[in-house]
């Protein structure tokens, strides 16, 4: 799926404005973030919310494309939690995106019940 995104990016975007892409792939981890064990997870995410997220991103100034895919249901240790891809022109433009994208997903987009 990355390696897809970054072809299509590349292919797609004017290569003027394409000088950076930054990837996150979240994985369920085996300890929850108070050291705990972790079997599973349950998630769920608000589609439309996630829709119109990435309609907002991407209209910032020098960010030409942005992707997000989220898993859903059951989870276990190992399993991709999301892929998150942002590419634009300089650092600048696309680090302070990426970072407010993956907070606004883990904070309000994405629903998460440990199991």
């Amino acid at each position: 799926m990355i390696e897809q995104w970054i072809r299509e990016i590349k292919e797609e975007c004017a290569p003027d404005m394409l000088g950076m892409i930054l990837v996150h792939n979240g994985i369920v981890r085996a300890t929850s973030k108070q050291g705990e064990p972790v079997g599973a997870m349950s998630l769920s995410y608000d589609r439309p919310a996630l829709d119109q997220a990435l309609r907002h991103f991407k209209g910032k100034e020098g960010v030409v494309d942005i992707r997000a895919w989220i898993n859903e249901g059951t989870l276990k240790v190992g399993d991709d939690i999301m892929k998150v891809c942002v590419a634009g022109r300089f650092r600048s433009d696309v680090l302070p995106v990426f970072q407010e994208l993956l907070t606004l997903i883990k904070t309000e987009i994405v629903r998460e019940v440990e199991l």
